[in-house]
């Protein structure tokens, strides 16, 4: 079973439009990789019951955490100007996990 990892741009974003772009990224990579008999684990790097003005870095943190394991990481239509998940990409890279880009 392989592990995704999403890293998606949430700044200003609502719950509701962070989940629906997520949903869309699941699904995406479920097709590509359970049509070459792979299954996928979502790794859950949506933190919901933190305060919003929680600092920046702090969520960076944990998800360079959930990162470690992953073995796929996928990036959202926007990520390269959202500056944790250029960071996020460059740790994907860096460590050999394997990067999709939208």
């Amino acid at each position: 079973m392989l592990k995704l990892f999403i890293s998606q741009p949430m700044k200003d974003k609502t719950n509701e439009e962070i989940e629906a772009v997520r949903q869309e990224a699941i699904a995406s990579v479920r097709r590509f990789y359970e049509e070459r008999g792979e299954e996928i684990e979502v790794i859950d790097s949506f933190f919901k019951d933190v305060p919003h003005n929680a600092n920046p870095l702090w969520f960076l943190a944990k998800s360079i955490e959930l990162l470690s394991t992953a073995d796929i990481a996928y990036f959202a239509k926007g990520w390269n100007e959202a500056r944790g998940c250029r960071i996020e990409l460059k740790c994907a890279v860096e460590y050999g996990i394997e990067v999709i880009t939208e």
